[in-house]
Order: C-alpha cells, then structure tokens, then sequence
C-alpha cells in the first residue's frame, strides 16, 4: 500500500473497539505514522493510548479519509463529529454493519464520498479479508484509495451489489468467530479423548491454521483436499459420516448460522 497520501493529509478513525484496534494495528505495522492517524474513541483502551496516536483531540481539516468504526447503532449520535469533512473531500470509509450507502450519506451530506467495506479481525495480522462497495460520488480514485487502506491489512474483494453486504457480513465478517469456535470444540473433544487441555488446544490451533493456509494456497478445490485425508473406512471417513450428515451435520449447521448473521445484518439496516 502506497501510504503517502494517508501520511499527507492524515487519518481519521472515528470508534476504536475490537475491529477498529485491529484495522489500526495493521495499519500501524505497515507504516501509517501514529503523527498521522486522529482516533474519536471515548472509552480508550490501554493498548491505544500507548501508540502514539491523536486521541480525541481537534482533527485534520481536510484528512484523506475518514474510517467509521463505530457501532451501528451509535452511528446517529457519532456521525456529526466528521460530517463537515466531506466538503473538505475526504473519502468516508464505513465498516459498520448494516448501516447502508443512504443512510450514511443522509448523515454526512449528499456530496460526500462513501465506500461501504466489511473486513474482519485478520487484519490485525495482515490476514484479513474485506468486501467493498462505493457510492455514486465515490468515483475510480476513491475506490483505488478505499482498496489500497484496506488492502494493507488483508485481501480486498469489490462488490457488484449493496445487497450482497448482508451476505458477506455473515460469511467473513463474522467467520473467525465461527472458526474460533471450532478451534474451542476442537480442543474440547480432544480433551474428552484423554488429552491435556494445553496440548488439546495446541493440536487444534495448528490443524486449523495450516489447513486453512493449504485450502488457500493449493490449487485444488476444498472438496478435493477433504478427500485427500479421507481413507475409505478409516478414521476420517468415521468423523465425516457425523460431520456431513444432511439433516445433523455440519452443513446444515453452518447455513442456518450464516442465515441468522445474514438476517441480523438486514435487521440492522432498517
């Protein structure tokens, strides 16, 4: 990420909880000079109030962009504090769930500039991944500029459709804690089995991290690499018959988690 127009006219992070910390730090290992960054956050962590970064003082007149991290629905109370930045043509950047284009700009002026994006908490280690949608203002520049903040931290997709945003919410944005879910039932089934829980844990942590990596990093499909550890009657395909069982099993499972995000998502947004 090319961060010399951030390190220019400087950063905006209006809320600092967990994604916001996590945007932040990977921001930070990146490069973004603390001088740079102006942090709106009333309840400051420790953790912030030792980086270096503005907080809660008087902002950048005309700073490059401005990242909404606050929750949706303190979004109302929160937005006026960076309203008037859009005439000065700073790029608002959302990340707040369920919280639409319309709505967003209802609040910060018809004019401004908006780019709708929903990372996850990855990016605190580079890793993450993040979805993004631009309004009718936010032209081509402004949308190299939102992918290349957020690129910095992680993958970055571009969407054809607002409405596809409820869908990512609850499929990545969400995700690790499904995954960190799993890592937890992982572990306590192991120690059901008679291991240590220290040693549980670390089987479970190392076995989803690197099959995760060689599901990204392999040229063959998820279903193929499944098949790849699966020996007929063995160990493996004994698991599987629980996990892949249409009515009980994981599948099943998983849609019907991802439809209650999903649906949440769609709440919030009205």
């Amino acid at each position: 990420m090319d961060l010399s127009e951030l390190n220019a006219r400087g950063l905006v992070l209006l809320g600092c909880g967990k994604m916001g910390s996590a945007l932040l730090a990977g921001w930070l290992g990146r490069g973004l000079a603390p001088a740079n960054v102006h942090v709106i956050e009333p309840y400051p962590s420790d953790w912030l109030g030792s980086t270096g970064v503005h907080l809660n003082g008087t902002l950048p007149g005309n700073p490059a962009v401005a990242v909404l991290a606050v929750k949706p629905q303190m979004m109302g109370a929160a937005l006026p504090q960076v309203a008037g930045l859009g005439a000065a043509g700073t790029l608002f950047v959302s990340i707040a769930a369920g919280t639409g284009l319309t709505a967003l700009a209802a609040a910060l002026g018809g004019q401004a500039a908006i780019v709708r994006a929903m990372p996850n908490t990855p990016a605190a280690v580079g890793r993450g991944i993040t979805a993004l949608i631009g309004n009718a203002h936010a032209d081509a520049a402004a949308m190299d500029l939102a992918e290349a903040l957020m690129g910095a931290v992680g993958q970055v997709v571009r969407l054809q459709d607002e409405a596809q945003m409820d869908a990512v919410t609850a499929l990545s944005g969400s995700g690790p804690a499904y995954v960190f879910h799993l890592i937890e039932t992982m572990a306590a089934a192991g120690v059901a089995q008679g291991l240590p829980e220290d040693m549980a844990l670390h089987l479970a942590r190392a076995t989803v991290a690197g099959a995760g990596a060689l599901a990204e990093h392999s040229a063959a499909s998820p279903g193929q690499l499944r098949e790849n550890v699966t020996s007929p009657a063995g160990t493996t395909a004994a698991a599987l018959q629980v996990l892949m069982d249409d009515e009980r099993g994981f599948a099943p499972l998983l849609k019907r988690a991802v439809t209650a995000a999903a649906e949440r998502s769609r709440e919030l947004g009205q």
